[in-house]
């Protein structure tokens, strides 16, 4: 089970940090992550976090130097910080984790999804 929280409605420039609280099996996934769907759009990844890899952590290139991953195993709990938001980075936000120990930013590599969280960016 992944649950997220924190979405929130911000003013561009703005920062947000989605949590997503994950069953104990799931927590210990390969792979998790965060996609994001913007309405009338495909979901699309934006951040993903390998267990095996040391410092294997992915960004989609539209939010490199903004949003950063994390992972806390004691908590259970993956996270995103997002600074700098963007007027486009409004959209549904979801955690994902996905069983391969080879971790991509595509929405059919994912396994198990979170129900969302919504972030809505004003200009």
């Amino acid at each position: 089970q992944l649950m997220e929280s924190g979405g929130d409605s911000v003013q561009a420039g703005g920062s947000l940090r989605l949590s997503c609280r994950a069953s104990i099996y799931l927590i210990n996934s390969p792979c998790l992550g965060w996609f994001r769907q913007a309405p009338g759009k495909e979901r699309e990844g934006v951040a993903n976090i390998n267990r095996y890899v040391v410092n294997d952590i992915k960004y989609a290139e539209s939010v490199k130097g903004r949003f950063t991953i994390s992972k806390d195993t004691a908590k259970n709990t993956l996270y995103l910080q997002m600074n700098n938001l963007k007027p486009e980075d409004t959209a549904m936000y979801y955690c994902a984790a996905s069983r391969r120990e080879t971790c991509l930013l595509a929405a059919d590599t994912v396994d198990s999804w979170g129900q969302g969280t919504q972030v809505t960016v004003s200009s």
